[in-house]
């Protein structure tokens, strides 16, 4: 029996952070979406050596609201690519999205981090949703119910857009092109972060340099330029080295530098939760003159392609369970995407560390000097919640 389709559209932006200490339950949650990320980038980075960003915030969140309309293999299968099945517990069947509500309101709770997250649900007027899924997925995710008729799929598209450019400030537009009239569901989730550098880079010091893509390629850049006091470490034993540049509100962007004779492929497969907690916990102040290039990038993902892969494959097929959202059997998730936009330049992005090494005598400053390929990872100081993460291989590709 043919499914009619639902889809699942994921779109963020990132042009900055802070809150409590968070309970266990909230922490452990921050490293299995950290760990989810990792598994995510690993998947998208084996299709190609190209610029990656993506916010696992926003795809987890999906999920998660997902999860909730789910049972059988379906919930199963989400639960475990998810790296949530440790979380779950059956007589707290709402245990999951009660967490990320709570990671939620941890991160935006002192008002003056923008940070903007949003879920919206467009419904046919011929589907019936159950109401306890509606009930949930407005408690948890204060997510907005929409009536489309999706057989005028012309209209559709443009309330679509309108909703998505909306909430993104108008930095992302025309995300949909067509869609299919069979069309029963979508649900849009956006994320929308905005962060000035605590400690900004001036302008008039920003000049064209060379970036190494690798041996045999060199592109101009404008790079930027700010001498102060940084945290920072090196993970020797991966051949690396990191650098936390702090927005304001307690959000950071946590940079790792591959050592200039390191291959970053093979950083690829070192890169995990349990390590960046490490860094973060073993950065250390001291004086540093920082090189670092302007880049914008916009990136789109096909998730029904790739989370197959990834043990996520029967939302994608006639084989859905979804009957927790609805009573329909033929309805399954046809198409997941994912656009994400960020810009960053000298004033920011459109904290306490433990001090664990030693500060070493210098007569110089000592420099960090980012114009090789890199990892970046914007995240959430006291909650460790990786908000977006991202690979520059050529920062003149948008």
């Amino acid at each position: 029996m043919a499914g009619f389709p639902l889809i699942l559209y994921l779109c963020l932006l990132v042009p900055v952070h802070q809150a409590t200490l968070p309970s266990a339950n909230i922490s452990d949650l921050s490293l299995k979406n950290m760990d989810f990320a990792m598994n995510l980038y690993r998947k998208i980075s084996s299709y190609h050596d190209k610029n990656i960003f993506f916010s696992p915030l926003s795809i987890s969140s999906s999920f998660a609201a997902l999860l909730m309309g789910s049972d059988g293999v379906t919930h199963e299968e989400i639960l475990k690519g998810l790296n949530l099945e440790e979380l779950e517990d059956e007589n707290q069947p709402e245990r999951i999205p009660q967490l990320f509500q709570l990671l939620h309101e941890d991160i935006t709770q002192n008002g003056s981090l923008k940070l903007d997250q949003s879920m919206a649900l467009f419904l046919s007027s011929q589907l019936g949703i159950e109401k306890t899924f509606e009930d949930q997925i407005k408690k948890y995710f204060d997510a907005e119910i929409k009536s489309v008729n999706f057989s005028d799929t012309e209209h559709s598209v443009n309330i679509i857009n309108e909703h998505i450019k909306d909430k993104t400030e108008d930095k992302v537009k025309d995300m949909i092109k067509t869609l299919d009239e069979q069309t029963q569901l979508m649900l849009i989730n956006t994320i929308f972060f905005r962060g000035n550098w605590e400690l900004p880079f001036n302008p008039n010091y920003t000049e064209s340099a060379p970036f190494f893509i690798d041996n045999y390629n060199i592109v101009q850049v404008p790079m930027m330029f700010k001498e102060d006091k940084f945290y920072t470490m090196e993970d020797v034993r991966l051949g690396a080295k990191v650098l936390k540049l702090p927005y304001q509100e307690g959000v950071s962007m946590l940079i790792l530098l591959p050592n200039k004779d390191m291959d970053y492929t093979v950083i690829d497969d070192e890169i995990t939760a349990a390590r960046f907690r490490g860094w973060i916990k073993n950065l250390y102040k001291t004086k540093l003159d920082v090189n670092m290039p302007k880049f914008q990038m916009e990136q789109s993902y096909s998730l029904h392609t790739l989370l197959p892969d990834m043990g996520l494959s029967s939302i994608f097929s006639n084989s859905a369970n979804l009957t927790k959202l609805t009573k329909d059997e033929r309805l399954k998730v046809s198409e997941m995407l994912h656009k994400a936009v960020i810009d960053v330049d000298e004033t920011g992005t459109t904290a306490a560390a433990a001090t664990t090494a030693g500060i070493i005598p210098y007569s110089l400053p000592r420099s960090f000097i980012i114009n090789r390929p890199f990892f970046f990872f914007i995240y959430h100081e006291d909650t460790n919640c990786l908000l977006f993460m991202g690979r520059v291989i050529d920062p003149t590709q948008n």
